[in-house]
């Protein structure tokens, strides 16, 4: 690849954003996954909590279970009082380091408990106890709760009801214990877990994104590569990074950007071969149709006359657009040279109007020109300047009606701190479409096919222009008029100018 090719490509990945194949990536792949991670994630989750508590559960049940139910039962049929059935109860209670029972009577009160320490009962209501309504509420006597207690504490309880032979509620066996550990052990292993599903996405993310960029920097190198071949740098070459489908591509561009500049050498050769070949039978043929026309004017018909003096505007037609093409070749194979001088820039613009004006008005056209009495002096290839000047009033007079005017107007101004000397020329033609206005400027670019022309000029001009360093704009209004706009830089001011 060439050297300008590298800045390029630099400069547009560098302000590249996030797109195109890459954004469509990242939008749906990384979605995706990390939409499973978290279904994954959260399924993980539940299935950890779910089991944890279904230890503590059934921990609980086995402190709760029938027998428990049953013993108490037996107790108070035999006649004891709840509180020595619960007093025999938890002294026999050997799950007192997981659990904790409380018996309750039928008041909600808590009667015994199995920690030893006395409950509160005007701290702990039945409403307290969820579980404990629940039980009483259901058929089978049964109810669990999971939340916050009084003070705070996170449990799992279970009560169970207690009544006597004849079915009558005789109090109830609640069985607690706390599971704000469960929680953070569960919270713990969910993070773990979260932890390792971040590093595997995070794994999987840069893994595909470094083998994703090994497909779209070649393919941006590609795009950036055919985008100045398709701007005329046929010098472009693509580096063959892969071995693969892209490297192949690599190649065909390659290929076909060498072809392509080979076939263009050899056109411009061809056309500066022909040109030059044309130049010279044209010029004798001009030559002595000039002289025919001067040296027998006496002797010949008036139809000769006619003829010859088509066959010199023909000739002469003919050998400008030979000049064109030779122009032409010469800026295709970068070989367009200035003869570059001090020159009074409004002298030779003042001069080609007074070769213009008197065409303009044979062919019924008004020039209007305003241009300052003052040296305006430019390192400048006057010939080519007169070129500029002449190819542009040329095309006003080829776009305009006969009867319409043609205005010239030149000025100073400062650029970026610079002189400029700024020539406006106008028209009050057919104009040009908003859609052909971007391509006007384009080699064999012709707006309206209607007028003779081949479609050049405007490339040429501007080309000289930019060798001059100067600028060219052009302004038009389709069936109104058309402006181009020169700005030529100065060598100094015109002020401080001595003449």
């Amino acid at each position: 690849m060439t050297k300008d090719f590298n800045a390029i490509l630099t400069e547009k990945l560098k302000s590249k954003k996030i797109e195109g194949i890459t954004r469509r990536w990242l939008i749906f792949i990384i979605g995706l996954i990390v939409l499973l991670f978290a279904i994954a994630f959260t399924i993980f989750a539940i299935t950890i909590h779910n089991y944890y508590y279904s230890s503590v559960e059934s921990i609980i049940n086995s402190a709760a279970s029938d027998s428990a139910v049953n013993y108490f039962e037996s107790c108070i049929n035999n006649g004891d009082s709840l509180e020595t059935a619960a007093a025999q109860f938890v002294d026999s209670y050997e799950s007192k380091d997981s659990t904790t029972v409380w018996i309750i009577d039928n008041d909600g009160n808590v009667v015994l408990s199995s920690n030893g320490f006395a409950i509160d009962n005007d701290i702990y209501k039945s409403s307290d106890m969820p579980d404990f309504v629940k039980a009483l509420e259901d058929k089978s006597d049964r109810g669990k709760y999971i939340g916050k207690i009084t003070d705070n504490q996170k449990v799992f309880a279970v009560t169970r009801i207690i009544r006597n032979s004849e079915g009558i509620e005789f109090g109830a066996i609640r069985v607690m214990t706390c599971v704000d550990e469960v929680d953070n052990q569960i919270a713990k292993i969910c993070f773990l877990i979260a932890v390792v599903f971040i590093l595997v996405l995070a794994i999987i993310i840069l893994s595909n994104l470094y083998f994703i960029r090994t497909i779209i920097i070649p393919v941006q190198e590609i795009n950036s590569a055919t985008t100045l071949i398709a701007q005329g740098n046929l010098d472009v070459r693509i580096e063959k990074k892969y071995n693969d489908e892209i490297g192949d591509l690599a190649d065909s561009i390659n290929t076909m950007a060498a072809e392509i500049a080979t076939a263009d050498k050899m056109k411009n050769d061809f056309i500066s071969t022909i040109s030059h070949e044309l130049r010279t039978p044209l010029t004798s043929i001009k030559g002595w149709g000039e002289t025919l026309i001067l040296g027998n004017q006496d002797n010949v018909d008036e139809l000769t006359q006619k003829g010859l003096q088509v066959i010199v505007k023909e000739a002469g037609r003919l050998e400008g657009f030979v000049e064109e093409l030779l122009d032409f070749s010469r800026l295709q194979s970068g070989r367009m040279t200035l003869r570059l001088a001090k020159t009074d820039i409004l002298a030779e613009l003042e001069e080609t109007l007074f070769t213009f004006i008197e065409r303009a008005l044979r062919e019924g056209y008004e020039v209007k020109y305003s241009i300052p009495e003052i040296p305006t002096v430019a390192n400048a290839d006057a010939n080519r300047l007169k070129q500029v000047f002449m190819n542009i009033l040329d095309n006003a007079l080829k776009y305009s009606r006969p009867g319409s005017k043609i205005l010239v107007k030149a000025e100073f101004i400062k650029k970026d701190s610079k002189d400029f000397v700024k020539i406006g020329i106008a028209d009050q033609g057919c104009g040009i479409s908003k859609e052909d206005l971007p391509h006007v400027k384009e080699k064999f670019y012709k707006a309206n096919v209607s007028v003779k022309g081949s479609g050049i000029g405007l490339a040429v001009t501007t080309e000289i222009i930019n060798l001059h360093n100067g600028y060219l704009d052009i302004n038009s209004i389709e069936g109104k008029g058309t402006l181009v706009t020169i700005m030529l830089p100065l060598l100094e001011s015109p002020q401080q100018q001595k003449y």
